[in-house]
């Protein structure tokens, strides 16, 4: 029986280091085995072996939640209008687009969405939307009877493409009405993470 005691593994020898995968231990070991993309001499960690199992490097599974959380927004009856979501509670790989205030990640594959949102008002009716690139993918639609507050949830996975596809909130509600918010983000907010890369 023999040993061999290295401290980096390159497999593959393509000139493009983007081509090539190292295994490594850092030095000193930490009772882990790393993966990086790249050659022997410089590579990026992309995840690593432990105890407990395979865990991805830090900050690159697409992870966030945002929410309402500064002031209602007033909605017009009978008009579709986007949910704006002013605070981020946690995006670990900082794809949420503030300016257009949608999800839009870099990576591609299956993601789960869930989203909450709470109304105030005289409400007739509302209708939930979940988009996938401006298309009314995802429909909760509620008929109500003059209410007064009102949460609704809507759920639901979408293949993106890491580059283009991109997902937003709207909602469609009759009435004199507000979307609401809370200081801690409990009531109005969008969340999502991928489930499997495509």
């Amino acid at each position: 029986m023999s040993t061999v005691k290295t401290v980096k593994y390159q497999v593959g020898t393509d000139g493009t280091s983007s081509n090539n995968f190292t295994i490594y231990q850092p030095d000193p070991p930490d009772g882990t085995m790393r993966i990086g993309v790249g050659n022997a001499d410089n590579p990026t960690e992309v995840g690593q072996f432990n105890a407990n199992g395979y865990k991805p490097a830090a900050n690159t599974v697409p992870v966030f939640e945002v929410f309402k959380g500064d002031a209602d927004q007033t909605v017009s009856s009978a008009t579709q209008t986007k949910v704006i979501f002013s605070n981020v509670d946690y995006d670990l790989t900082s794809d949420w687009d503030a300016t257009n205030n949608r999800f839009q990640p870099s990576v591609a594959g299956y993601y789960q969405f869930n989203t909450q949102i709470y109304v105030g008002g005289t409400i007739t009716r509302k209708i939930l939307f979940l988009r996938k690139n401006g298309t009314q993918n995802k429909i909760l639609q509620d008929f109500a009877t003059s209410r007064v507050i009102s949460r609704e949830s809507l759920g639901t996975i979408f293949y993106l493409n890491g580059s283009t596809d991109y997902v937003e909130v709207y909602i469609y509600l009759t009435g004199s009405l507000d979307v609401l918010y809370s200081t801690d983000g409990s009531s109005t907010y969008l969340n999502g993470y991928l489930i499997q890369q495509a």
